[in-house]
């Protein structure tokens, strides 16, 4: 359906291929390893996304999630066992939030730029986005914004610290996620043919004042950002 896949560009990144990275080889399946053995894995947990994202959580059924994904129900259950358990998947940002803080403080800018368009290109999907669909529902998909407020604004706030750390994160997770939108409304365009290092030397310096709480310029009075 025309609207589904529109949400889908939003969420996970346009080109969405192989949704979640995650290998179906015995592993947790919250777990990004980045390899899809032709399981299936990866199409269920985009169509999951994509279903978590739109609907209500009664109104998502595993029939309707494996017609999406092009498998069987059956071969959902075998995955993950339970509609409860592929939610937590799709609800899950750790993976993603291991990767994205993987650097301190200092260079942080740079890697989250890098590692955020890097994870986009390899996995064909963006490793946060999803989070936007979430906004305005009152069912179980204010988990999504729950899980994401602990697992990724709330830990980069204690990874950052400093005056103001948690406003400070709240501002760097927008910025990403605008960077993961604009990448995806732009598909194609001169941020996909971009080098993550050119991207990362543009994007990257605004970010970076966020991290270290840093004003624009040197000679600006102390705690003036503040008023």
């Amino acid at each position: 359906m025309t609207t589904g896949h529109a949400a889908d560009e939003t969420t996970d990144a346009v080109a969405d291929k192989g949704a979640d990275p995650g290998s179906d080889t015995g592993a947790d399946p919250g777990k990004d390893t980045g390899a899809d053995p032709g399981t299936g894995r990866l199409a269920i947990l985009r169509a999951a996304r994509r279903a978590f994202t739109q609907r209500p959580y009664a109104e998502v059924t595993m029939r309707g999630i494996a017609a999406d994904a092009g498998v069987s129900a059956s071969l959902i259950v075998k995955r993950f066992g339970t509609k409860e358990r592929l939610f937590n998947t799709v609800a899950d940002f750790g993976p993603a939030a291991d990767k994205l803080f993987a650097a301190p403080p200092a260079v942080l800018g740079r890697h989250l730029v890098l590692t955020m368009v890097r994870l986009r290109r390899e996995n064909h999907s963006d490793p946060l986005l999803r989070v936007v669909f979430s906004l305005g529902n009152m069912d179980e998909r204010t988990l999504l914004r729950e899980r994401f407020r602990e697992q990724v604004t709330a830990r980069l706030a204690g990874l950052i610290g400093g005056e103001r750390s948690e406003l400070r994160a709240e501002l760097i997770t927008g910025q990403l996620l605008g960077l993961g939108a604009t990448l995806s409304l732009h598909r194609p365009g001169a941020g996909e043919e971009a080098t993550p290092e050119l991207l990362a030397d543009l994007y990257a310096p605004a970010l970076q004042r966020l991290i270290t709480g840093q004003p624009d310029h040197p000679d600006q009075e102390p705690g003036r950002a503040g008023r």
